[in-house]
C-alpha cells in the first residue's frame, strides 16, 4: 500500500500536485489581506500627475509666473518621493484633494501654493483622474483577452483533427473537431477584444479645462494636457466633459458581453470534463479534491470563471441605474457612485478570463471517446442526407429516409454506416461516413474542414498592435512630463 504524504497541504486525496499558482492567487488570495494596496496614494499620485501637466500648461501659457510654477512643481515631486507621506495624516473633512491643496499652500504660501487650481475645478480634476485610474485595470484586462486568444488558436491548430460531436440542445449533432470548437470560442474573444479596443477610445479624451461645468476665462491649452497626460484629443463640450462617464459603461458593457462567451464556454467544459462525458481531461493543478471524498478530481475553476463573468454585467446594470438618478451635469451619482462599480467589474472579468486560459491550456481532448460519442450519436446522418441531395434526391424526402436508417440502425444495433449500406438508396450510395471524413468534407459555410486560423491570427495581431500603441502612448506621455517638467524645475 502507498501512502501519499502530506507536504503543506499539497496532496488531497488522489491529488498530490498544487494548485496551478495563477489560479491560486485568484481563488485563494482573496482570502489574504493586500497590505500593499494603498488606494489614498493611488489618487494622490493621478491628482499630482494631473497637476504637473496642469502647471506646466499655465506656465507654457503665461497664466502663471514660471518660478512659482517651478516651486510647485518641486513640491509636488518632493511629495511624490515622499509617497505623500505629509499630506496623509491630515484631516480631510473636504476630501482628498482639498487636504492636499491645502498642505502645499501652507508649505508656499497662498500666492504659490493657491495657483494650483488656477482654471480648474474639481470636477473637470475628477473626471481626468477617473480615465488614468482605468488604464492600469483595462491594460491589464487587455492583455488577458490577448493571452486568451492566443492559447485558443494554439490549442486549435493542435486540435484540429480531433473529432468529436458538436452538441444542439445538449444532443450530438454533427462531427467537428475539438479544435473548431476551440476556433468558434477565438473568434468570439477576439470579437470581444476589438470591442474592449473600441471602448477605450473614451480613454483618451482629455476633460481637463472643462472648469465645473461652463469652462473657464482662463486661457487654459487642454490639447497641451491632453499631450503631456496621453490622451489623443480635449473633449469638445464642457458640460459633456464633466456629466459623462460613458467610458465606465462602455468598458463593463464590452466586458460583460465577454464575460458571457465565458460563462458559456465554461458550462460547456463541465459537461465535457463529467465522468459520464469523459470528452476532456483537465490537468491536475487545476483540478481540486474534497475534504472529505478522497477520489474526486474536480474542475472547480470552471465555477469560478461561472461566477466571475457575470461581475461586469452586474456593475453595468448598477452604474448605469446609478447615473440614470442623475441629471446631464456633474453629479456624484454618476461620478463616484457609478464608477465604484466599475474597478471590481473590469478586476473580476480579468480574473475569469486568465481562469479560462489556463483551463484551455491545461486541458486535454480524449480522442478515442470522443469519436465514439461522434459515431454513437449517429453525427453523419446529416451529411448522408446531403449527399442523396447531391445525387437528385429532394432534401425533405432525403431527411425522412435517413431518420428510418437510423432507426434500423437502433433496432439492430449497428451503426449508421453498416446500415447504410442496406438501406433502399438510389444509385447505391454509401458513402464514406466516418465521423472524422464527414468533419474534414464539411468545408463549407466555416465548417471544419475549412481551415479558419490565417484570418484570426491576423485579427489578434492587429489588435495586439492597436493596443499596443495605446500603452505606448500612455508610456511615452509619462516620460515627456517627467521631461517637462525636470525642464521647468532646472530653469
Amino acid at each position: 500500500m502507498t501512502t501519499a504524504p502530506v507536504r503543506d497541504g499539497v496532496a488531497t486525496g488522489r491529488l498530490s500536485s498544487a494548485l496551478d499558482p495563477e489560479a491560486h492567487a485568484i481563488v485563494y488570495d482573496q482570502y489574504v489581506s493586500a497590505e500593499s494596496a494603498d488606494p489614498l496614494g493611488g489618487e494622490l499620485r493621478r491628482i499630482s500627475e494631473v497637476d504637473r501637466a496642469h502647471l506646466i500648461m499655465l506656465g507654457e501659457r503665461g497664466v502663471v509666473e514660471p518660478v512659482r510654477a517651478a516651486a510647485l512643481l518641486r513640491a509636488v515631486q518632493e511629495l511624490r518621493d515622499q509617497n505623500f507621506g505629509p499630506v496623509r495624516g491630515r484631516p480631510m473633512p473636504r476630501g482628498v484633494y482639498l487636504a492636499y491643496e491645502g498642505f502645499l499652500i501652507e508649505r508656499l504660501g497662498d500666492e504659490t501654493g493657491g495657483i494650483l487650481h488656477t482654471g480648474r475645478s474639481r470636477n473637470d480634476l475628477n473626471a481626468t483622474t477617473a480615465r488614468l485610474k482605468a488604464r492600469t485595470p483595462y491594460l491589464a484586462l487587455l492583455d488577458a483577452v490577448d493571452r486568451l486568444a492566443a492559447v485558443l488558436l494554439e490549442k486549435a491548430d493542435r486540435y484540429a483533427h480531433v473529432t468529436m460531436p458538436a452538441y444542439t440542445h445538449g444532443q450530438p449533432a454533427v462531427p467537428i473537431t475539438y479544435g473548431h470548437y476551440l476556433t468558434g470560442i477565438a473568434v468570439a474573444v477576439l470579437r470581444a477584444y476589438g470591442q474592449l479596443i473600441d471602448a477605450g477610445r473614451q480613454l483618451d479624451v482629455n476633460p481637463l479645462g472643462a472648469g465645473a461645468i461652463g469652462g473657464t476665462s482662463v486661457p487654459v491649452d487642454p490639447e497641451r494636457t491632453a499631450q503631456l497626460l496621453g490622451f489623443t484629443r480635449a473633449a469638445p463640450n464642457s458640460v459633456d466633459a464633466v456629466a459623462s462617464r460613458d467610458f465606465a459603461l462602455d468598458l463593463l458593457s464590452a466586458s460583460a458581453m465577454l464575460g458571457v462567451t465565458l460563462a458559456r464556454v465554461a458550462r460547456d467544459l463541465s459537461a465535457w470534463t463529467s465522468e459520464e462525458a469523459a470528452l476532456l481531461r483537465v490537468a491536475d493543478t487545476l483540478v481540486g479534491s474534497s475534504s472529505m471524498m478522497p477520489q474526486k478530481r474536480n474542475p472547480f475553476l470552471l465555477e469560478h470563471i461561472q461566477g466571475r463573468s457575470t461581475a461586469s454585467l452586474g456593475a453595468f446594470v448598477s452604474a448605469a441605474s446609478a447615473m440614470t438618478t442623475a441629471g446631464y451635469t456633474n453629479a456624484i451619482a454618476v461620478g463616484t457612485e457609478a464608477m465604484r462599480h466599475l474597478w471590481p467589474g473590469l478586476a473580476d472579468t480579468t480574473d475569469a478570463v486568465t481562469l479560462l486560459r489556463l483551463v484551455v491550456a491545461g486541458t486535454e481532448p480524449l480522442p478515442e471517446r470522443m469519436a465514439a460519442r461522434a459515431r454513437e450519436g449517429f453525427t453523419a446522418a446529416t451529411y448522408l442526407a446531403e449527399r442523396l441531395v447531391v445525387a437528385g434526391m429532394p432534401f425533405r424526402a432525403a431527411h425522412h429516409l435517413v431518420g428510418e436508417t437510423v432507426l434500423a440502425a437502433l433496432d439492430s444495433g449497428r451503426s449508421l454506416e453498416e446500415t447504410a449500406r442496406t438501406a433502399p438508396f438510389d444509385g447505391g450510395l454509401t458513402p464514406d461516413l466516418a465521423p472524422d471524413r464527414v468533419a474534414a468534407a464539411c468545408a463549407h459555410g466555416g465548417g471544419p474542414g475549412a481551415d479558419g486560423l490565417p484570418p484570426l491570427h491576423r485579427e489578434l495581431a492587429a489588435h495586439r498592435a492597436e493596443s499596443d500603441v495605446r500603452r505606448n502612448r500612455w508610456s511615452d506621455a509619462e516620460a515627456q512630463l517627467a521631461e517637462a517638467v525636470r525642464k521647468a524645475t532646472e530653469a
